[in-house]
């Protein structure tokens, strides 16, 4: 049975293993360009699930080749941001999927402050839940 190790944020693949090191994300990365996917990276300090935007750190990498120079750009938004959770995302834009084909988170801040779940009771008795990131308790660049 897997567990969630120190109720850390789940968002794409391999989120309820421990962190990826660097030459398990390397290897990921080679599958994805084996597959002709295009990659990027991505960071926020806003990980609400329904947050699916988060912003790009350069530019899509639809012409790679070397995984290598997919593990520069990740090097430098962890370096660059710190404090915020860096993904990699791999792009398919084969006619039919045009979407990503896969997702994963490869830095998390040290303190990851969760979510908590809150209850809307409206008419009808009817109960409607939200979930709310803490992180978004203090304005963008503060969070961490």
């Amino acid at each position: 049975m897997m567990s969630n190790y120190g109720n850390r944020l789940t968002q794409g693949q391999f989120s309820f293993l421990p962190e990826l090191s660097d030459a398990q994300i390397k290897a990921q990365i080679e599958y994805a360009l084996k597959n002709g996917w295009a990659v990027n990276v991505e960071y926020t300090d806003d990980p609400h699930p329904r947050n699916t935007y988060w912003e790009m750190f350069g530019m899509p990498m639809f012409d790679l080749k070397d995984p290598a120079g997919a593990m520069v750009e990740i090097d430098a938004c962890r370096k660059t941001f710190p404090t915020h959770y860096v993904r990699v995302t791999a792009f398919d834009s084969g006619r039919g999927w045009e979407s990503p084909r896969m997702s994963f988170i490869v830095n998390r801040p040290v303190e990851e402050p969760g979510f908590r779940l809150d209850r809307q009771e409206v008419d009808g008795r009817k109960i409607r839940y939200t979930v709310h990131a803490y992180a978004a308790d203090k304005p963008a660049g503060e969070r961490y």
